[in-house]
């Protein structure tokens, strides 16, 4: 097990980082302004990029959150579809969607929108390896239909079709950003408000106002962005002005802050300890029950979380509020009741891996490593940052692995999550599981159109899927997310789709701080 750090090392890392954030933002806790005075945001992100910011990756979800690339829809707070690049669509037959493109779209290197860029995205996505997880099971093609309509087919009918098109990752670039090789680069190949002007690294990147943007113009000159993965760092930041806005704030921190500039944001995001199925000591259920019997979730929230989560009945949180209400049905008990007995363990070795990018998790290995030892195991951590450990829990080189996971992120709807996590031809099946009632019970989920019966259906996914044990939630996160009394308008997105807008702005016309706590 990796040595624990020393208090002392831990506040000199912090200070380090603190100074490099200090040296690259506007210093002093002023505003950086330009020469209209509208100022540029500076924002301290949790995770640096993984994949050089390329859409088709994880890190789509910045590019959205910076409003530098947009998709053809966006979803409203009921996970509705809504126009953005497209103004409209209608569904042509079973498999078919015929989308209609806004005029007038510029891209940042001065191109026009048509479909052909539109087309040459998603195929783009489509043919991708590993594909973007909102496609895991879909075969997705595109044509054009003139210059202004885009016809999209899946495979089989996929009632969600506009709702999947929402997601970052398919989100509508210039055909300069595609290079040879597969590779996508953002930089200046956006629609946003705001154009990715370059990236440094995994330590920074630029953005500036695109002042041919087809909506509303930003307010700011531009967002300097900062990745910090230290979380004592980000909240030093917040304190001393440092950042206008900060990403992830460990609840640990958040008695040094100003009450004012913290605002908890409830979002579908599952803490879960998935448990390896396919080898090793959890490929038997018995032994996969016996962990699901030695944890108590309510001790990690209280203590970990300083009671800042809610506790997990099931791998869907309170931001789906409806979750709650499906399991009380007759089936759902029906199959929990269908789990193995737990089995006795006396000193089985097992070996968990988690990540030191959000600062709770490593706290939550030790309180699972006493629960888990407690009840007979004998328990080996593994705690690296995220960059550093994704692919091996990816390859089932854990026993177990925590993971703060997003259970909506993609569409709005909990389905791709679901496939992706827990379905044989899962992406990111880091249980390494595979059962053809789950997989039967989530394909007949996908095709319900979205409403009741849909949700009833995911409902009975979920309970099939925690009948067997192949993951173990614990709790659902709330973000807390930090904004100085200098920016208002920032989003507070529970989807992690929307941060910095167009609307994000100064509380003062020239950039100059005002009061404290004055975020709107």
């Amino acid at each position: 097990m990796p040595k624990k750090r020393s208090k002392t090392g831990v506040i000199a890392i912090s200070a380090l980082l603190l100074a490099g954030l200090t040296g690259c933002f506007a210093g002093g806790g002023q505003v950086a302004e330009s020469g209209n005075g509208a100022g540029r945001i500076r924002l301290a992100m949790l995770q640096p990029p993984r994949s050089g910011l390329s859409p088709l990756s994880d890190d789509a979800f910045k590019l959205s959150r910076w409003q530098t690339a947009e998709t053809l829809v966006v979803l409203d707070d009921l996970g509705e579809a809504k126009p953005a690049l497209a103004t409209g669509w209608q569904q042509v037959d079973q498999t078919s969607w015929r989308f209609t493109l806004r005029d007038g779209v510029e891209f940042h290197d001065g191109t026009s929108l048509t479909s052909a860029e539109v087309v040459a995205s998603l195929s783009a996505a489509a043919k991708a390896s590993p594909k973007p997880r909102i496609l895991d099971g879909v075969e997705l093609t595109a044509q054009a239909d003139g210059l202004s309509g885009v016809i999209a087919r899946t495979a089989t009918p996929d009632p969600l079709l506009p709702q999947r098109l929402s997601s970052p990752q398919l989100a509508v670039f210039a055909a300069t950003a595609y290079k040879e090789g597969g590779v996508v680069d953002p930089v200046n190949a956006g629609t946003g408000p705001y154009r990715l002007a370059s990236v440094e690294g995994t330590s920074s990147a630029r953005l500036d106002r695109f002042d041919r943007y087809w909506g509303e113009k930003a307010q700011a000159d531009g967002v300097d962005v900062q990745f910090v993965p230290d979380g004592t760092a980000r909240a030093a930041a917040l304190r001393t002005g440092d950042a206008d806005i900060v990403e992830a704030i460990p609840v640990g921190q958040v008695a040094r802050i100003d009450p004012a500039l913290v605002h908890e944001v409830p979002m579908p995001r599952t803490n879960t300890l998935y448990l390896n199925t396919a080898w090793g000591p959890f490929a038997d259920p018995a032994v996969r029950a016996a962990a699901r019997g030695a944890i108590d979730a309510g001790t990690i929230v209280d203590g970990v979380y300083e009671g800042r989560a809610d506790k997990a009945a099931g791998l869907l949180g309170p931001a789906l509020p409806w979750a709650a209400d499906e399991r009380s049905s007759a089936g759902y008990a029906a199959n929990l009741a269908t789990r193995v007995a737990a089995t006795a363990v006396n000193g089985t070795p097992i070996r968990i891996g988690t990540f030191t990018d959000r600062a709770e998790l490593p706290e939550v290995a030790v309180q699972l490593e006493q629960q888990l030892e407690a009840a007979g195991f004998t328990v080996e951590q593994d705690v690296r940052e995220y960059q550093h450990i994704e692919a091996d829990a990816l390859a089932g080189k854990f026993d177990a692995f925590i993971l703060s996971r997003a259970t909506v992120l993609d569409s709005g709807d909990p389905v791709a999550y679901l496939y992706s996590d827990f379905s044989c031809a899962g992406s990111f099946n880091i249980s390494q599981f595979c059962d053809p009632g789950v997989d039967e019970a989530l394909a007949k989920a996908a095709g319900i159109p979205a409403g009741p019966e849909r949700r009833a259906a995911i409902a009975a996914a979920e309970s099939l899927i925690l009948a067997r044990d192949a993951a173990i939630p614990l709790l659902h996160e709330r973000v807390i997310q930090g904004e100085s009394g200098r920016v208002r308008n920032v989003e507070r997105d529970p989807r992690e789709r929307a941060l910095i807008t167009g609307k994000t702005g100064f509380t003062s016309s020239t950039g100059i701080a005002s009061a404290p706590g004055a975020a709107g």
